[in-house]
């Protein structure tokens, strides 16, 4: 059985539920950070979730134990027969790790599924999902998976990333229901997740095998005749008529004539009420002597059909005609949304009402009543519609009120039941906007709410696209301009490559200069040479000066006066196009374009101006004000709306550089909270990149278990990430070097040393013998060991390696000082002088110094500086460390 959480857990649980951060819930519960992260530890273990974010959608889902198959249907009739069936199931799944069953449509495939899945749930303590498959359209699997498992994407990390953190190593359960008509992508993400989550089981419901490798296959035939389909009919009929009496003869004739198809023996006996068993088999005759001679397809589908039509024949015309226009609803819907397509709503109401008494429409109860009609169903609804010639007209209806929902939607984003009611429709939003052949007017109303929406669900590459095909559909050009902005937003954080965010608002100016928008033309395409100019290392092809001093030069001849935004976007332009290179702008522009933005009431301009005043800061050297700059910047997100994508640069860049300055002063409290912050923003999320960040301050602060556990999680996520880019992730993985070596306790040692070494090695190859954070770990931990006949090259080596702005550079040339004082080395002097410009500038060298110097001269004031210096970081094994030599001189 899964693990019972505890009531302190289930406080944390709600806390991050309401979006909390652990300083905010540690607050509120009167506990320590600590306390709160290892309470997020154990909840993420016990439900085998990735992050926090998954976590919190649990909780606002209500659920408070682990376990649980999210999405699971909740039968509203008993489930008769198929013990023989149920039992291949669930033998299959224990022994197979992908199992399918197959089967025609009607036959209860999805009944068994759910069936079997609330059975296993037992074998599955970390849960799982079950994922109805029939409103998804090519392209939005992975999505359909990740809205059931409450997960979203993070910046830079796909969807199907996040699916797969999110059912991690642990045993859970994935079904699958009704993949025939996305067939290959199905098998695609089945693969995926088998490859990536060893623990998990995927169960599959089709009319066609997924073709995976390992597949196992349970046919799932009619209701044997005799016995399970006579007593389905009867269990059916007695739900529809209490006083329903039938002779066992007739009974048996009429689950014959159906072919022992559990959906035409449900449908038929709905029935029995009005028409009676010998009515009943009378109207079944006639029909199935219409369809008899009917070709093709499966021939088990003759008596539904048969049923089908003849219960649609038996409808009045006010019944048919709502009933056919429901067909275009690929999803649940509403009263309004059925209202929207059949008419006046209280008679709406009363149709679906009876049509539901029938079994041709499902009742879906909730906090919003919703209906849905079951696959077989609604493809008879469509035939019917478009015999009707209302096709066209019924689709313009369901495109109006698509465009209206989702408008509807976006008004209520502060409401937190907002994404419980997107959910729910927006399949049938995807479905009106990729009905339609053309741009308009409630074309681009529904492509820019459903662009807004997905980027405030977190379905970020999914926004992007939205806002291309907003921007395509805009009935005019500015409207365009509009969404090509947003969409250039929404890129910096969906996509790997700014050169699309670059590309996007030069397309935005070209759509202003036809609105005749001289301001947004100016301001797109200063924007885009800052951003070619600020992100180059994200650009696929470098974009060459005089192109960005061009488009500078049109930015300001556009630009009208006096306008503040105006003028610091330009600034901002210039002062990264004249410095040095690209990344570095000039120092004194950076500061007159700080100024310029600091007259707006913009906190995303104000933060792009600090961030170049930081950046021009950085590269004279002067760290520490970079540093208090970037704070600053921190200090400004709370101001920054999160579901605009115009945020999203400023956001993520922020946290990213907030990390890596503070480490650069060595202000590892501060490293440590921007870390913390990064990961508590849902933009951004629990990646393998937000954990990179978290994992250095916390081995440099001496918190080597959580290093060490933050480090695991990061290579795991890293892996199913499919191994990007891994230069990067050095310095995390080196510091993870640093703790499992500084760990003196068993089951550290040797071993584990070795592995991330041989990691970092992987990782770095020849690069590992440059970079700075590789040999402040390795002095530092000659040091720890006392490992001094090995000191000499470990020095040479700190005080060899050379890259200007390295993070890590101070670090390696202090540790490196020291190391030749301990052991004694003849220049150890001239070494401790040769660190000490660098430690100007970080307080963790200047403070590993002064204790070099008081173990060079038996300093006992060098030494308690240094202890008090470690202390006010939080460098508990260094501080520790120190108070040993204290104590021992």
């Amino acid at each position: 059985m899964a693990e019972r959480i505890s009531e302190r857990e289930a406080e944390v649980l709600a806390a991050l539920g309401a979006r909390l951060s652990n300083a905010q819930i540690a607050n509120r519960l009167h506990i320590s950070v600590r306390t709160v992260e290892s309470h997020v530890s154990s909840l993420l273990r016990k439900y085998g979730m990735a992050d926090r974010w998954a976590l919190a959608e649990l909780a606002r889902a209500g659920e408070r134990e682990p376990g649980r198959v999210a999405g699971l249907p909740v039968p509203g009739t008993t489930f008769v027969g198929r013990a023989a069936e149920r039992a291949a199931v669930l033998a299959a799944v224990e022994q197979a790790r992908l199992v399918t069953l197959l089967g025609p449509g009607g036959v209860g495939k999805t009944r068994l599924a759910a069936v079997a899945a609330g059975e296993a749930v037992a074998l599955f303590p970390s849960g799982g999902a079950f994922v109805d498959l029939v409103p998804v359209r090519e392209g939005f699997v992975a999505r359909a998976v990740a809205t059931t498992l409450g997960v979203t994407e993070g910046s830079h990390q796909p969807l199907e990333e996040a699916v797969a953190a999110r059912l991690g190593t642990g045993r859970s359960l994935l079904v699958l229901d009704n993949c025939e008509h996305v067939i290959d992508e199905a098998a695609a993400l089945a693969e995926r997740i088998l490859a990536a989550c060893p623990g998990t089981r995927v169960l599959v419901t089709s009319r066609e095998r997924l073709g995976v490798p390992g597949e196992r296959t349970v046919p799932i035939a009619p209701l044997p005749l005799g016995s399970d389909a006579e007593r389905l009919f009867h269990d059916r009929a007695l739900a529809a008529d209490p006083e329903f009496v039938a002779e066992p003869a007739v009974v048996a004739d009429l689950c014959a004539r159906l072919d022992g198809m559990p959906l035409a023996i449900e449908l038929a006996a709905a029935r029995s009420a009005s028409l009676g068993p010998t009515g009943l088999l009378a109207a079944l005759d006639d029909a199935l002597r219409l369809l008899s001679g009917v070709r093709g397809g499966d021939e088990r589908h003759r008596s539904l059909r048969a049923v089908l039509s003849w219960s649609y024949d038996l409808l009045d015309e006010e019944e048919q005609a709502l009933f056919r226009r429901l067909g275009v609803f690929v999803g649940a819907f509403d009263l309004d949304a059925a209202a929207a397509v059949g008419g006046d709503r209280a008679c709406v109401a009363d149709l679906l009402g009876r049509l539901v008494d029938k079994s041709l429409v499902v009742h879906m109860r909730g906090r919003v009543s919703r209906w849905h009609l079951l696959e077989t169903v609604r493809a008879f609804t469509l035939a019917q519609m478009s015999a009707a010639g209302e096709e066209d007209k019924t689709r313009a209806h369901h495109l109006r009120w698509a465009a209206g929902a989702a408008s509807a939607a976006e008004s209520r984003i502060s409401d937190p039941t907002w994404r419980e009611d997107f959910d729910a429709m927006a399949a049938d939003l995807r479905a009106a906007l990729a009905a339609v052949g053309g741009p308009g007017e409630v074309t681009h109303r529904l492509a820019s709410a459903l662009a807004h929406l997905t980027y405030a669900r977190r379905y970020l590459l999914e926004s992007y696209a939205h806002h291309r095909t907003a921007a395509a559909v805009a009935p005019t050009a500015a409207s365009a301009a509009r969404d090509l902005r947003a969409g250039a937003g929404c890129a910096h954080v969906s996509t790997t490559s700014n050169q699309h965010v670059y590309e996007l608002l030069l397309e935005a100016a070209e759509q202003a200069a036809r609105a005749g928008d001289d301001r947004g033309r100016a301001i797109d395409l200063a924007r885009a040479v800052e951003t070619a100019c600020r992100f180059p290392e994200a650009f696929e092809t470098s974009v060459p000066y005089e192109r960005l001093r061009d488009l500078l030069g049109e930015a300001a001849a556009a630009a009208p006066a006096d306008d503040p935004e105006v003028t610091a976007r330009l600034a901002l332009a210039r002062a990264w196009l004249a410095g040095p290179g690209k990344g570095a702008p000039d120092p004194a522009l950076a500061a007159a374009a700080l100024a310029a933005t600091r007259g707006t009431a913009d906190p995303v301009l104000v933060s792009a101006g600090l961030c170049a005043a930081g950046t021009a800061a950085l590269h004279a050297g002067r760290v520490r004000e970079t540093d208090r700059v970037t704070r600053e910047r921190l200090a400004l997100l709370p101001s920054m709306d999160r579901d605009d994508p115009y945020c999203a640069p400023e956001i993520c860049n922020t946290y990213g550089r907030a990390c890596t300055y503070a480490i650069m002063t060595g202000d590892l409290p501060g490293a440590l909270a921007a870390a913390r912050a990064g990961i508590d923003d849902d933009l951004l999320r629990d990646t393998h990149i937000t954990a990179s960040r978290l994992v250095q301050p916390l081995a440099l602060t001496g918190r080597f278990h959580d290093a060490i556990e933050h480090a695991e999680r990061m290579l795991d996520q890293w892996e199913r990430a499919g191994r990007p880019a891994p230069l990067w992730m050095l310095p995390a993985v080196s510091l993870t070097v640093l703790a499992t070596g500084m760990l003196d306790e068993p089951g550290a040692g040797p071993g584990q040393v070795a592995r991330w070494r041989a990691h970092a090695a992987e990782m770095a190859g020849r690069a590992l013998d440059t970079a700075p954070v590789a040999a402040f770990v390795n002095a530092r931990l000659a040091l720890h060991d006392e490992r001094y006949d090995t000191a000499e090259p470990l020095v040479r080596t700190a005080f060899t390696v050379d890259t200007p702005l390295d993070n890590y550079l101070a670090y390696a040339r202090a540790a490196g000082a020291e190391l030749a004082v301990a052991a004694a080395l003849p220049d150890a002097a001239d070494l401790l002088a040769a660190a000490a410009p660098l430690a100007e500038e970080n307080a963790w060298a200047a403070a590993c110094l002064a204790r070099a110097r008081g173990r060079l001269h038996d300093d006992r004031d060098e030494l308690a500086h240094a202890l008090t210096s470690f202390e006010h970081l939080d460098a508990q094994a260094e501080r520790a460390h120190t108070h040993a030599l204290l104590v021992r001189l």
